[in-house]
């Protein structure tokens, strides 16, 4: 048998030892002193100390000692991980190389083995490739050179039982080199761990045979089938994993642009090549040494930050959820500047090193299918339609590609150019070129940017060829987009620290213009039939396109980024060829971009006074069309789910009131034609009913009800009213999916604080409202209306609402008391308690004729509407309409209120007041939700 313990310390693997020192890393364990330790106490135990005890016992101390040296050294060079990586590898195998040599020196020492009894320790996997965070997985083979012997049983056994109690999570196998071979055949996860078998201890010639049988007979002669099985499951992967690089909270291991992408171009460049390192990757000629810098750059991030959120959660953890991301942020000193928080800052690099590994692996693949290892790639849909190109592009391996480099560099246009030729013939680009153009941005200099021409080809890309999204995301991976509008290089990967916003700022962008792209397609008629009428009555398509481009370019400083996004846009749209009134337009468009959704989801927009205010700063139908079309691809563009029939109602409404108001007149916002229109509506509907009784009915209510309430609504009301007596509460619950909600009527009569007691019912039974309004009629009775959605911002399903209205009749009956009861509810989610909003309260008296619009701007929670509705009822304020507009974690919660004489709010001392007591209130509830 092979030496089981060395005669010197368990060194640091090969190639790091130096870095080692340089660094301050600790030396790893001192293996042939710990034996010695270890084998003096057992020699001297007294009856009944096991051997497996006392070894544990100094093994644990020495991998404390050691873990906890590593995790100092690692504090002091937090952004630095490869050294630490492999020190850590190197500390696991001084561990199992003495547990190996207790198993058989000490517990099951055979004086003279045969040929038979000769075993082989083989680390596999990521621990065989010497790289582990923390808390990674021990994987072991052990090899035995024919069936494996009840000796070798009993070691192996041992020494598991020896490193499970160190709490190492070990996956095993026991196989001969046969088995190695066979089962490398038929199954591609055993064939990758071995792979990247390493001797570790035991017998040294049987590990060498297995390397050498595996090149020969298993490796040397199955490439092409390796590496598109491995590309099958990095596909099957991503997958899972959402198929985007920018998701919120990515997978630091398995996400697209992770650490499992860049494994697995080594792996395939290894089993095709033999090459010992990924450095290796250069001197066969898949990588310059530039993208092999690149390569490297991301490895050593993605470790840095897979070891700290090992630390962070004390267990191996790969997804980086919002609470990980602010502490990795922090240990790899990130800090605020410049009006961004310092998480933001580590998320933009953490995607723009996530960008560069999609660069690598599309590089890689295209030079594998110049050497014909790899199938050329399939276009589908949209490419399948592919033109001949024009002079000067060559297709190369079914891609876009110069015969000559140097010629096409003579000319920095063609930079751009090529954009268009690909988008125009349907090829993608070949990495040839993607290299040349990356490696010459340079040549994108001020001349080009004001070039008429260069702006004459952008636009083209942009309006002229159907799928722009693609020519723009490849622009912007490639630098290319930055280059040529430098204003736009700053919000590149900027990441939003938010659960509203599903991408990066500049893929944000992208989709809202791939959006805008499928509707001019006719793709989104029925789920977007008004903008898709206003793009076919024809709008101003470039003003329409570089607005969208340009709409969040000011995002990522202290200021308002509408106000920095329109003095941008000043400077840029007339770069890109825009005539100045096309340019006032863009400006226009940029400054307000938020006008819309914000009139319609924090605004009663049942207020005539909202239109009329929101028409007044439109101006005109023409910039109506524009600015609806911009505003519904901006919520599109925000993520899945984001956009919903609630927005496209809120939405319809606006555009038609305001469209009625700047054709006709303002005057057609009249408040009696609205109120006529409506009470003859109810009148239609409320057939089997006497004369009298409608008349009744349509006379026992004041004005804002008629506007404010939709006529199915008023009929709902109509029939709970009929004979109500003054003890009963009627609730009618009832799915609205125009609304994407369930609409809940309440009817009772009427007393302070009644609004706060229905939100704190609602809260109680896990409702979400969103929107909500309340009315006394003219005989004292409340007609309140609550629009709600459970967990998953969906609508109850009908089966749920009997059971809901019986706890909604508890509460509001006072079997339950709402404040106590939700105590234990208005909890904030671990994950999400990092994101910051800053309260902001404000009082407007001009936006409504009768009431004070009171804006409260915060971080969301359960029960947050009920304390707000409960502080305003305390202070003896009458709230007729609130209107809930949430952002992932934010919420805008807007009240129409009164005070109790039926007034504005005009004393600034009482404001300043209530505006104290809000603020208390949603203090006192933020502490209890972190509770």
């Amino acid at each position: 048998m092979g030496s089981a313990v060395p005669s010197s310390p368990a060194a640091v693997p090969a190639g790091s030892g130096a870095e080692a020192g340089e660094i301050g890393l600790p030396r790893t364990i001192d293996t042939a002193a710990l034996f010695a330790a270890i084998a003096g106490e057992i020699a001297t135990a007294p009856a009944g100390a096991t051997p497996r005890a006392i070894t544990v016992r100094h093994l644990a101390a020495a991998k404390a000692e050691a873990n906890a040296a590593l995790e100092a050294a690692f504090a002091t060079h937090p952004r630095t991980a490869g050294v630490q990586v492999r020190a850590q590898a190197a500390l696991t195998d001084a561990l199992v190389i003495t547990a190996f040599a207790v198993a058989t020196r000490l517990i099951h020492s055979v004086p003279n083995p045969t040929q038979a009894e000769r075993l082989t320790v083989l680390a596999v996997g990521g621990y065989g490739r010497a790289e582990m965070a923390p808390f990674s997985d021990v994987d072991l083979l052990f090899l035995t050179p024919w069936k494996i012997t009840p000796w070798a049983e009993s070691v192996i056994e041992s020494m598991l039982y020896i490193l499970w109690d160190l709490k190492l999570k070990v996956g095993h196998s026991s196989r001969t080199v046969r088995d190695c071979v066979r089962l490398g055949k038929s199954d591609i996860t055993i064939r990758t761990a071995l792979l990247e078998h390493r001797y570790i201890a035991g017998h040294e010639p049987l590990a060498t045979e297995l390397g050498e049988r595996l090149w020969q007979d298993l490796f040397r002669t199955t490439g092409p089938e390796f590496l598109e099985a491995k590309l099958a499951e990095r596909a099957e992967r991503h997958k899972r994993q959402g198929g985007q690089r920018y998701v919120l909270e990515p997978n630091v291991k398995e996400g697209k642009g992770g650490l499992r992408d860049l494994q697995t171009l080594y792996w395939i460049g290894k089993y095709l090549n033999r090459v010992a390192s990924p450095q290796g990757l250069v001197s066969v000629g898949l990588f310059t040494a530039e993208e092999y810098a690149t390569f490297a750059a991301a490895e050593d991030f993605l470790w840095a930050v897979r070891c700290h959120m090992h630390y962070i959660a004390g267990r191996a953890s790969d997804t980086l959820t919002f609470d990980a991301q602010v502490e990795v942020a922090r240990r790899m000193g990130y800090a605020d500047a410049e009006g961004r928080r310092g998480v933001e800052l580590f998320m933009q690099d953490y995607f723009r090193h996530a960008t560069r590994v999609g660069e690598l692996t599309r590089i890689f693949l295209t030079e594998l299918e110049a050497r014909h290892v790899k199938s050329d790639a399939s276009l589908s849909g949209f490419f399948r339609h592919r033109r001949k190109t024009v002079a000067g592009y060559q297709i190369v391996q079914g891609r876009l590609d110069v015969p000559d480099h140097a010629a096409f560099l003579q000319d920095p246009l063609n930079i751009l150019r090529v954009f268009e030729e690909a988008l125009r013939s349907g090829y993608l680009l070949h990495p040839n070129i993607m290299r040349v153009i990356a490696a010459n941005l340079d040549l994108i200099d001020d001349d080009v940017r004001d070039n008429p021409e260069a702006a004459r080809i952008f636009l083209r890309l942009m309006l002229d060829h159907g799928n722009p999204e693609r020519a723009l995301r490849r622009m912007n991976e490639l630098g290319v987009l930055g280059a040529y509008i430098p204003e736009f290089e700053r919000i590149v990967a900027m990441m939003q620290f938010n659960v509203y916003h599903h991408y990066t700022v500049d893929e944000h962008i992208i989709q809202c213009i791939s959006v805008l792209a499928q509707i001019e397609r006719g793709e989104l008629v029925e789920d977007l039939p008004l903008s898709s009428s206003i793009l076919q009555a024809g709008v101003n398509r470039r003003v329409l396109y570089v607005a969208l481009l340009l709409h969040d370019i000011g995002k990522g400083r202290p200021e308002d980024h509408s106000i920095i996004g329109a003095q941008i846009s000043r400077r840029v749209a007339p770069r890109l060829g825009l005539d100045p009134e096309e340019c006032e337009t863009v400006e226009w468009l940029v400054r307000y971009h938020l006008l819309m959704s914000d009139t319609a989801q924090k605004r009663d927009i049942g207020d005539p006074r909202t239109v009329r205010d929101f028409a007044k700063a439109v101006k005109s139908k023409k910039r109506l069309d524009l600015l609806t079309v911009l505003t519904v691809c901006d919520i599109r563009g925000v993520g899945p789910g984001t956009w919903n029939n609630w927005k496209a109602m809120l939405l319809r409404s606006l555009y038609g009131e305001t469209a009625k108001a700047l054709e006709g007149g303002l005057e057609v916002l009249n408040r009696e034609n609205r109120e006529d229109e409506a009470r003859e509506a109810l009148r239609a509907r409320l057939t089997g009913w006497t004369a009298p009784a409608i008349e009744a009915e349509l006379a026992r209510h004041y004005a804002p009800y008629w506007q404010g309430l939709p006529t199915v609504t008023h009929e709902v009301f109509a029939r709970l009213l009929v004979d109500l007596p003054d003890d009963v509460i009627r609730i009618d619950l009832h799915p609205d999916p125009d609304r994407d909600a369930t609409r809940a009527c309440f009817a009772l009569v009427d007393h302070p604080g009644i609004f706060s007691r229905l939100a704190g019912s609602l809260a109680l039974v896990g409702a979400n409202v969103v929107d909500a309004r309340t009315y006394t009629s003219k005989d004292g009775y409340a007609t309140a209306v609550f629009w709600v959605q459970d967990g998953e911002g969906k609508p109850y399903e009908v089966s749920r609402l009997p059971r809901l209205q019986k706890i909604i009749e508890r509460t509001l009956k006072g079997e339950v008391v709402a404040r106590e009861a939700l105590k234990d509810r208005d909890k904030v989610k671990k994950r999400e308690r990092e994101f910051r909003f800053p309260t902001h309260v404000t009082f407007d008296n001009e936006g409504s004729e009768i009431y004070t619009i009171i804006e409260v701007d915060t971080r969301d929670r359960p029960g947050l509407l009920y304390d707000l509705t409960r502080t305003l009822a305390n202070n003896n304020i009458y709230i007729a309409s609130a209107v809930i507009a949430t952002y992932g974690a934010q919420v805008v919660d807007s009240f129409y209120v009164k005070d109790m004489f039926g007034l504005k709010l005009h004393s600034k001392t009482k404001r300043d007041a209530l505006e104290k007591k809000l603020r208390q209130a949603i203090a006192e509830g933020a502490e209890r939700a972190q509770g």
